[in-house]
């Protein structure tokens, strides 16, 4: 992961006194890249232990602005999207376009999984958290997002669900 103190261009951050955060980000979530699936399997573990430590993240209002002009607005100011945020931002840098990428593929793979019921066949729960498929992961890091940073839900499911024989799944646990 990148964790480089140096920021990228098209991504301004500015903290207020409240400690929240504002990031202008010189391009659509569309255009953010990919990330490695074992990234992904990392913040998902770091954002889990984050949370079961009940630690707090600061809120963060993002703005991406489009080669047209549009704009989309995105506000990471629930405790939980906070926290996660918080987390994935201390190791891979929301100031960065990976960083950002990791964080925001996080919280749409999170989003993705409570409003799905398909995917709970991809998800093992146990006392140590939930242990991911690998096509989640795959899915997740390698799939767009779309102008609202989520996934697109047909494509989403028609990685993770193809016909043929099932992958490993990845051990990690549930933030």
């Amino acid at each position: 992961m990148d964790s480089s103190p140096v920021g990228d261009p098209a991504i301004a951050v500015r903290t207020a006194r409240d400690g929240s955060r504002a990031y202008l980000i010189g391009l659509p979530p569309q255009a953010l890249p990919r990330v490695a699936p074992g990234d992904l399997a990392t913040a998902w573990k770091l954002a889990r232990t984050a949370a079961l430590l009940a630690r707090a993240g600061a809120a963060r209002n993002l703005r991406f602005l489009g080669a047209d002009g549009a704009t989309t607005d995105l506000a990471l100011a629930d405790p939980d999207a906070s926290c996660w945020a918080a987390a994935v931002d201390s190791v891979a840098g929301m100031h960065t376009r990976y960083g950002l990428a990791l964080s925001l593929r996080l919280l749409a793979l999170i989003d993705l999984l409570r409003r799905h019921r398909w995917a709970d066949d991809l998800l093992v729960l146990d006392a140590e958290g939930a242990t991911l498929h690998t096509r989640l992961l795959d899915a997740a890091a390698n799939l767009p997002l779309d102008a609202a940073a989520r996934f697109d839900d047909t494509a989403f499911r028609a990685r993770c669900l193809p016909s043929g024989p099932a992958g490993a799944p990845v051990s990690g646990a549930a933030p």
